[in-house]
């Protein structure tokens, strides 16, 4: 596959930086970007093509991968209809169903979107996929291989899913943060300095992440063993169900998903 990025930021870097690692050959990716200080910083970071034109990077192209902000896509996908003729399209701009993509391509149907998250940053992500009906099983293996490249991958037969996605797995980084900052602050306030309540966060949360990954039992049931009868644990929990922080947590991702569809809407007005 020759792949195309259009546009050059933090996303297209990971995924970039992930591909190569997993065997992709620099000649395959080129990346179209209009910052001249980006694409310098591409090519010195990569060693691949990057160009301002989209002419000059599509053309060749048998994937093209769109990310460019929600915002800017409308404009592209309309300079870039013409030059479409059996490329594979992914989008990974947030927000933006690939029906209104495929609409602005002027009906162009080989559309696949992408919903990233943070942790592809560090390889560690989970991508959710959605294709139209008319992508190709081989097309679909060919999006699946260049997003697993950050992480590990998830296919819907409903687009609407992605609301879901990007409320759980797109935003959940921000929740898995605020959890964090919360028990960093207990910590100090219970006599840790810094850099101990740090060390103690981050390493129960990624050691209780591992221990769910690789046990056959539900988390409620790890949940269970670790809450002793009387002891600190339970107290603990206690305090949390009076004030209602799972409730709170569940609505939260509610809201995240609803707030998802109305940007998509949004997003899709001419």
């Amino acid at each position: 596959m020759n792949i195309t990025f259009i546009g050059g930021g933090n996303m297209a870097a990971a995924l970039i930086g992930g591909m190569l690692q997993q065997g992709f050959a620099k000649s395959q990716i080129n990346v179209v970007e209009i910052s001249a200080e980006n694409r310098e910083k591409i090519k010195h970071t990569f060693d691949i093509n990057a160009v301002m034109e989209l002419i000059a990077g599509v053309l060749d192209s048998d994937v093209i991968i769109l990310a460019v902000k929600p915002q800017q896509l409308k404009e592209l996908a309309r300079e870039l209809a013409p030059l479409l003729k059996n490329q594979m399209i992914i989008s990974i701009a947030a927000g933006i169903c690939a029906t209104d993509i495929s609409r602005w391509l002027g009906g162009y149907q080989c559309v696949v979107r992408a919903m990233p998250n943070m942790p592809a940053l560090v390889r560690a992500g989970v991508t959710g996929l959605y294709a139209l009906p008319a992508v190709s099983a081989q097309e679909r293996k060919n999006a699946e291989t260049i997003l697993a490249a950050v992480g590990t991958v998830l296919w819907v037969e409903q687009e609407k899913m992605l609301h879901t996605i990007t409320a759980i797995s797109g935003s959940g980084p921000a929740y898995i943060f605020y959890f964090i900052e919360a028990m960093q602050q207990a910590g100090k306030e219970l006599g840790l300095d810094v850099d101990q309540a740090r060390q103690l966060s981050l390493q129960t949360f990624s050691g209780a992440v591992k221990l769910a990954n690789q046990s056959h039992d539900d988390v409620a049931e790890l949940r269970a063993r670790v809450t002793s009868k009387g002891g600190t644990t339970q107290q603990a929990i206690q305090s949390m169900e009076k004030n209602d922080v799972k409730r709170n947590i569940i609505s939260a991702i509610h809201a995240a998903s609803m707030r998802s569809k109305e940007l998509s809407d949004e997003l899709a007005g001419d």
